[in-house]
């Protein structure tokens, strides 16, 4: 049988039949935040400006590497970021949590230890944004909130708005979950304050390349090559995240024949995971590398990627804290 996701590209029998699921699902969202826009249901209003970076899909945008960029110029400018993230996946007894470089993805999730070990900036999750974004506050001085992946989540009021779009999917075959990949319809995008395009030009829009930064050897993380080097190669590629083709054809434009090896989003790996039975290096993404690092092999390696804007957009960004 073929994944759900299979039939969100186009509109088929399967999409058409789930069709009335979305209606129920795009009017529920809209009630929900109708409820939270005329105060039937209470937001929480920071005492420090708030960030959302998120989007209208499911699946990867290329929100992770565009939250790092984000907090980073914030911080070059000056203020003291945290980021608040739901921790899917994270599997803790108890929330909110700090995240630090060395935190257990199977606890708080894989995103916010890369955000953590990419930023050096305070991390907290838990189901709870307004609570874990005020342990931010309060354990450690921050003064300004970046909410990783929070559109939807309207118990935290936010100032400015950013929602990432893969340019080359867009919104596929433009119906709401389960019949398509939309969260919310794409009038969403009109209350926005910044909408950045992953990988496309596009009218109104900020465009956003993912590029290759090189490989980390996950055994010993201070040995790296640049993703050239590996060209003519064969290689196992091994995926668990959202959008795994984005990833394989980053390796075929270096010049690298991936072996594609595609596991769910947020995947929990063991060793036997990236037992192949042959002497091929393995590369992998670097949201996959936090989870395999207890066993990984010498040949093992993970594709350090970073968000590349202009530079109108922290200009932006930093215009619009300014109206704050």
């Amino acid at each position: 049988m073929k994944p759900i996701e299979h039939y969100w590209e186009s509109i088929n029998p399967v999409s058409l039949l789930l069709l009335p699921f979305s209606w129920v699902f795009c009017a529920a969202g809209s009630m929900r935040r109708r409820a939270f826009g005329a105060g039937l249901l209470k937001a929480s209003r920071l005492p420090v400006p708030v960030i959302v970076v998120g989007n209208i899909t499911v699946g990867g945008t290329g929100k992770t590497p565009l939250v790092i960029k984000l907090v980073e110029a914030l911080r070059d400018a000056g203020y003291r970021p945290g980021v608040v993230s739901r921790g899917y996946g994270g599997k803790s007894a108890a929330w909110p949590r700090d995240v630090f470089p060395d935190s257990s993805p199977e606890q708080v999730g894989d995103e916010p230890v890369l955000i953590a070990r990419r930023t050096g900036s305070p991390v907290c999750v838990g189901p709870n944004r307004p609570i874990a974004a005020r342990r931010l506050l309060d354990s450690w001085n921050c003064d300004i909130i970046v909410c990783d992946d929070g559109m939807q989540h309207y118990a935290l009021e936010r100032d400015i708005e950013i929602a990432v779009v893969d340019g080359k999917r867009r919104f596929s075959n433009g119906f709401c979950l389960p019949a398509g990949p939309l969260r919310e319809t794409p009038s969403r995008l009109k209350r926005v304050d910044l909408i950045v395009n992953n990988g496309c030009e596009a009218p109104g829009e900020m465009r956003m390349a993912i590029g290759a930064v090189d490989l980390v050897n996950l055994a010993d993380g201070n040995n790296t090559r640049p993703i050239n080097s590996m060209a003519g190669m064969q290689v196992h590629a091994v995926a668990g995240i959202g959008n795994p083709t984005r990833f394989f054809e980053t390796l075929r434009a270096a010049g690298i024949e991936p072996v594609e090896h595609v596991f769910p989003d947020h995947h929990q790996y063991s060793s036997q995971n990236l037992s192949y039975g042959d002497h091929l290096p393995l590369v992998m993404t670097e949201k996959d590398a936090v989870k395999c690092e207890p066993f990984a092999h010498s040949d093992h390696w993970y594709l350090r990627v970073g968000a590349e804007l202009d530079d109108s957009f922290t200009e932006r960004v930093l215009n619009l804290l300014e109206e704050y």
